[in-house]
């Protein structure tokens, strides 16, 4: 098979980076797609558009680079593709929960076209052609909740639900899917697949069942379902739940709690921990009662202690100070949370959602930042009285850094805008 990846050079604020560069599963989007594709035999070629493939009669798969999506819609894609002989091109049923409600808010890649939604993933059987048929593809949403709060902040039963999609599929053009990505079509997914094959299968609760046994552990710790790394140091205090991944040399110190999540090499989670439904990428640092709840952090950054993070995107090489609060909820009923996308904003469709920090910023101690408020890459905010509040995107040019003297030279800027 040919696979020709077209390249996507939109930079997602506040990274300032392609989405194919953005950690998801705590690898670069371009990495996890590559490895997707580890049992077919592939040739790779990178084009800027559908115009520069050649007319080589061989078996081509197209897509663009700032798609994710899982091996379970992958595998279905390419099976009923080669099924039907002919040109196909992925598409959605135009009620699929989990796409609208998640996936078309703030990007353009799935839209709308005729009776069903489609994206830009084709297959062709015998090379390039310009008309292809939509394959509709069923993402097998699952409804899921995690809280139960009171129902004027929820639904009419009080729980606060996503459709999290058995195969996953999303245009990454906001930072807001890169927590989509990572949590609800991430490891929110790992845990409905889990739940349904539950479900359908005695042989896996017999496996589960069993193991915990075997290691007198909860049946959601056994190693059924929690997937542990080389030279871990792990205190018999901690409570890991799964289905969760945790990478080699990992130190989880007493009283920490891992909850459905992915946890990277070399990572470092202090006493009282927090990690619920996130993923921390490789080489990052939680030091004690620092906590993640549905939050993605990139590699190489620190969050200090007392610091809480929910539906939050940390970029790679950050630093957040002690004591900071990332709220997610609008404390306005029945207004939608809104984010800045093409300059103005626009509904994210959350119906709670935290913040976002880029790449190599270093943020103080004690602030508040308000729902979807976003911080550029390279910027440093100093812990101050007219900081204490965080209400407003702020750009590199609103960086402290520039009140010092000589600050440019100190922090130089690595993620142009």
């Amino acid at each position: 098979m040919r696979k020709i990846i077209l390249r996507d050079r939109q930079k997602i604020f506040p990274f300032n980076e392609s989405a194919r560069e953005l950690r998801v599963l705590n690898k670069p989007l371009w990495l996890y797609q590559r490895d997707l594709f580890a049992p077919y035999d592939v040739e790779e070629r990178e084009v800027d558009s559908l115009i520069e493939i050649d007319a080589q009669k061989v078996e081509t798969l197209v897509y663009r680079d700032n798609l994710f999506f899982d091996q379970f819609f992958l595998e279905e894609f390419i099976r009923r593709a080669r099924e039907s002989g002919k040109a196909c091109r992925a598409a959605f049923p135009l009620d699929d929960l989990s796409i609208t409600t998640h996936a078309v808010h703030l990007q353009r890649g799935i839209r709308p076209e005729g009776d069903v939604y489609v994206a830009d993933m084709w297959y062709f059987p015998y090379g390039f052609e310009p008309n292809a048929r939509p394959l509709v593809i069923d993402t097998e949403p699952h409804e899921m909740g995690y809280y139960h709060v009171p129902t004027h902040m929820s639904n009419a039963m009080g729980d606060l639900v996503y459709q999290v999609p058995t195969k996953a599929f999303c245009s990454i053009e906001h930072w807001v899917h890169t927590i989509i990505a990572n949590v609800i079509f991430g490891v929110f997914a790992n845990g409905a697949r889990l739940d349904r094959e539950i479900e359908r299968s005695v042989g896996k609760n017999l496996r589960i069942l069993w193991r915990s046994l075997l290691e007198r552990k909860q049946v959601l710790s056994s190693s059924e379902v929690v997937r542990m790394g080389r030279n871990c140091s792990i205190d018999p205090s901690a409570v890991i739940r799964g289905p969760s991944w945790i990478g080699d040399n990992v130190s989880i110190g007493p009283g920490a709690v891992i909850d459905v999540s992915v946890i990277g090499n070399n990572v470092d989670i202090g006493t009282g921990g927090q990690v619920q439904l996130s993923v921390i990428s490789d080489r990052c640092f939680l030091p004690f009662r620092a906590a993640l709840f549905m939050s993605v952090m990139m590699a190489d950054s620190m969050v200090a202690q007392n610091t809480c993070l929910q539906f939050c995107s940390i970029g790679r090489g950050t630093f957040i100070g002690a004591g900071n609060t990332f709220t997610d909820f609008s404390l306005v009923p029945n207004k939608p949370i809104r984010a800045i996308y093409e300059g103005e904003p626009r509904e994210t469709g959350m119906p709670v959602v935290g913040g976002c920090v880029g790449h190599h910023c270093y943020i103080g101690s004690g602030m508040v930042i308000h729902p979807a408020r976003a911080i550029e890459s390279d910027v440093i905010l100093f812990a101050s009285p007219e900081r204490r509040v965080i209400g407003r995107t702020v750009y590199y040019e609103d960086s402290d850094h520039f009140k010092l003297k000589e600050g440019a030279d100190l922090h130089t800027r690595m993620y142009e805008r």
